[in-house]
């Protein structure tokens, strides 16, 4: 196993170690990354230490391709010469 960062261990094989939970198999959509978390607030300062986390991609929107054969309406699209609210 390698160490991405202190606490968070991977191997080759798709399985992770976390400290806090343990073993488990890696996803196509997870992401690791470090997280600011705050340990101390003082009077003039705060402490922060970085822990690992673990943050999931969201879905992206997926675009239809336009095609010249579908039925599409040019009124729908405002005209920017006869708009007058300028």
């Amino acid at each position: 196993m390698k160490q991405q960062f202190i606490g968070l261990q991977h191997c080759k094989c798709g399985i992770t170690w976390k400290k806090d939970m343990g073993y488990f198999k890696r996803t196509p959509d997870m992401v690791f990354c470090l997280e600011r978390v705050v340990t101390k607030k003082g009077k003039n300062s705060i402490r922060t230490k970085q822990v690992p986390a673990i943050r999931f991609k969201e879905s992206k929107p997926q675009y239809v391709d336009f095609d010249e054969t579908d039925n599409f309406s040019l009124d729908l699209i405002p005209s920017l010469e006869t708009d007058d609210t300028f």
